[in-house]
């Protein structure tokens, strides 16, 4: 369904990555983990690749705005975004997307994620915390140093309201940051996911963020002898 929404506020929320907020329409309705298509009205500059862009929702149904998160660049999408000021529109056409928290709490569920690619993990772990629901999740978010890495304390604070979450924070470059890191750090691999998880079998499976690491993770858990229909993903392109 179109209909416009309005601009609220951005706020940077890691190094080089924006998020922006928006008034949620009467009656709108989405299931955690959806995503939707945001379309510029009238903007100053437009180019070659349009003015639609499509964005997994960062916050949870029961938030009060609307939420996307994007890594900022210098193209005209982004640029006109980033320029929006307070109550000016734009179009929005959702709910899309079935990238949605499995209904067997039985099973847990496992994100396997990176960089932009939290979006949709975040809006099904703030969802789930909010609903306090049985599932067992567990999140392993991977990015080059904790600046990089969007949400990270909001995460860190759900950890702590929700006795079912895990969250496993990996730096691939921790040398390469400001801040003291005493996490785990590397890329995702199958002796980190046995670190935490007993059976890798019997989990539900969420791959997100850039395509090259969705690929790496479906190897990985095929490997792992994971079944391909436990493995839900959902590739984010870097425009």
């Amino acid at each position: 369904m179109k209909q416009s929404i309005k601009f609220i506020k951005s706020e940077t929320v890691a190094d080089g990555t924006m998020a922006f907020y928006f008034e949620k329409p009467a009656g709108f309705e989405f299931a955690a983990g959806q995503s939707g298509d945001f379309t510029l009205i009238d903007p100053q500059t437009t180019d070659t690749e349009g003015n639609t862009r499509t964005f997994s929702f960062i916050n949870a149904p029961q938030e009060q705005y609307l939420g996307i998160a994007t890594r900022m660049r210098d193209t005209a999408f982004k640029n006109n975004l980033k320029n929006l000021k307070f109550g000016d529109e734009i179009i929005l056409d959702a709910p899309y997307g079935d990238l949605k928290l499995h209904n067997n709490a039985a099973k847990p569920a496992v994100f396997l994620t990176g960089g932009i690619g939290i979006t949709p993990a975040r809006s099904i772990i703030m969802d789930a915390t909010e609903r306090a629901l049985p599932h067992k999740i567990f999140l392993f978010y991977s990015n080059r140093r904790p600046e990089d890495a969007a949400f990270l304390q909001e995460l860190t604070d759900a950890q702590a309201r929700n006795a079912n979450f895990k969250l496993t924070a990996t730096m691939t470059e921790p040398e390469k940051s400001a801040q003291n890191w005493s996490g785990e750090s590397g890329y995702i691999n199958e002796a980190m996911l046995k670190k935490y998880i007993e059976n890798l079998g019997e989990a539900i499976y969420y791959l997100t963020g850039p395509q090259a690491m969705v690929t790496v993770m479906r190897s990985l858990l095929s490997g792992a002898g994971v079944d391909s229909d436990n493995i839900k993903t959902e590739e984010f392109p870097g425009y």
